[in-house]
């Protein structure tokens, strides 16, 4: 028998700050997607960044929806952890996932669309994504004759922090090499952080009520996860409102085509009578 919850209020309050971070993360999404539209461009926007993060969206939600429903694989988790454990994916978590590969799928198809100057997917970037896809097959070749299901989804859990830890990395690398911000959306920042926030503060929650920390290492991804969110969220931060902050004419408008204009159009004169 799995373990149940202890206190009817930490079960509440588990539930609620599970869907707050899942509403908070969710949204992060949006205000990128809005930001595209708007400026019909996705300049400023590192494509390499889409690419792994669709990578490492995809990895979570193999794991969390092959934990979360499968109860062979439950099972596994009961026989390695006890069976008094709770399973530490929440409904919330399959939720988000789902939405975050919609989303960031989305957000892969304005790039097809809109105005994107001279960026381009590194060819870094396209072999960490090879490699990552050919070691994910192995995995599942390797688990499919003995059934070591639990041990495949960790194989893709741990595919989806190296990810995190990976692709925040040329997003940040292009704000400092541009000096700017422009075209990478804050709102999406600020969001994401109050997700990761709140997302490990469920996990502790959990952890109280149960006086054990099996949920922070038997799900090392989510925690991972928070971890790297709130770190990388914090230097992003730092850069758009400290390092590069956007500057505003007289009327408080944002000036954007000045600092953008350098950056995206040396190759491209003809474009520039249109703006």
């Amino acid at each position: 028998m799995s373990s149940s919850w202890n206190s009817v209020g930490l079960e509440v309050l588990y539930q609620v700050i599970g869907w707050i971070a899942f509403a908070a993360w969710s949204f992060s999404f949006y205000p990128q997607v809005v930001l595209n539209y708007k400026r019909k461009s996705v300049v400023g926007l590192n494509f390499d960044f889409l690419v792994l993060n669709l990578t490492k969206h995809s990895s979570y939600l193999i794991y969390n929806a092959a934990l979360f429903f499968s109860p062979v694989i439950q099972k596994q988790y009961h026989d390695k952890f006890g069976d008094k454990e709770m399973i530490p994916v929440a409904a919330n978590d399959v939720a988000f996932s789902v939405h975050a590969v919609t989303l960031t799928a989305f957000t892969l198809s304005q790039v097809l669309i809109y105005e994107r100057g001279n960026q381009k997917v590194s060819k870094v970037c396209i072999s960490i994504t090879a490699v990552v896809s050919t070691a994910a097959i192995v995995c599942l070749i390797v688990a499919w004759p003995k059934s070591n299901w639990l041990w495949l989804i960790d194989v893709f859990n741990t595919i989806q922090v190296l990810m995190t830890a990976i692709k925040y990395i040329p997003q940040a690398v292009l704000n400092f090499r541009r000096k700017s911000t422009i075209g990478w959306s804050i709102g999406n920042i600020l969001l994401d952080l109050t997700g990761g926030v709140l997302n490990f503060g469920q996990m502790g929650v959990q952890s109280i009520d149960q006086n054990t920390l099996v949920n922070f290492y038997g799900n090392i991804g989510k925690t991972l996860l928070s971890l790297e969110v709130v770190f990388f969220d914090v230097i992003f931060i730092i850069q758009h409102y400290v390092l590069y902050p956007v500057k505003r004419d007289e009327n408080g408008k944002a000036i954007i085509s000045e600092r953008v204009a350098p950056l995206i159009r040396p190759l491209d004169k003809p474009e520039e009578d249109s703006v």
